[in-house]
C-alpha cells in the first residue's frame, strides 16, 4: 500500500501559488516511492501539498519540483506547458465543487494500492491529499500528478504531466 497519512499540515495551501523548478537538489520528501527499469530510476516524492519527482536514465539526471517553494528558488510560476529539451510538462488547475473534489480524492486513494503509485493524505480533509504514478518508457520515464486543496465549498485540483527522454 503506497498510501501514507501524513502527520505533517500541508506547507503548500494555494494552488495558484505552485511554481515548477527544474534540476536542482530535490527537497527531502515526507513519503516517497522509488520506481526501477534496469539501472534506470524514478523517484516520486510526495512533499507538503506539492511533489519533487528525480529521474534517471542512460546515465542522464532531471529533477522536477512543483512547489510554493519552487519559485523562490528560482524556477518560475508553474506553466500550463514547457519543453526543456528532452523535458515536456502540461498541467492544469481548475476549481471544482467539493463533491467533485472528495470523489477524485477517493478515487486516488483507491488507485495508490498499486505498485506504481504514491499518494500524501494531509491531516484536517479526507480531499486534502498529493498523489503520484510513474511508469518507464524506452529510454525514459512519464509521470503523474495530482494535487487536490479542499475548501468549504469548492476546492482546486491541479495535475501535471511530465515526460523525459534523453
Amino acid at each position: 500500500m503506497t498510501l501514507h497519512r501524513l502527520r505533517v499540515l500541508p506547507r503548500d495551501v494555494d494552488a495558484a501559488a505552485l511554481g515548477l523548478l527544474l534540476d536542482a537538489p530535490a527537497p527531502p520528501t515526507l513519503a516517497e516511492l522509488v520506481l526501477r527499469h534496469g539501472d534506470d530510476r524514478l523517484v516520486l516524492g510526495v512533499l507538503g501539498a506539492s511533489h519533487a519527482v528525480t529521474a534517471t536514465s542512460g546515465g542522464g539526471r532531471l529533477t522536477e519540483q512543483v512547489s510554493c517553494d519552487a519559485v523562490a528558488a528560482g524556477g518560475r510560476p508553474l506553466p500550463r506547458s514547457t519543453r526543456a529539451g528532452a523535458y515536456r510538462l502540461t498541467s492544469d488547475a481548475r476549481t471544482v465543487p467539493a463533491a467533485e473534489l472528495s470523489a477524485t480524492a477517493a478515487h486516488l486513494r483507491t488507485r495508490a494500492g498499486g505498485a506504481d503509485w504514491v499518494c500524501g493524505a494531509f491531516p484536517g480533509d479526507g480531499a486534502a491529499l498529493t498523489a503520484l504514478t510513474g511508469a518507464a518508457l524506452d529510454g525514459g520515464w512519464t509521470w503523474r500528478t495530482w494535487h487536490l486543496y479542499p475548501g468549504p465549498e469548492e476546492g482546486v485540483i491541479v495535475t501535471t504531466r511530465s515526460r523525459w527522454t534523453p
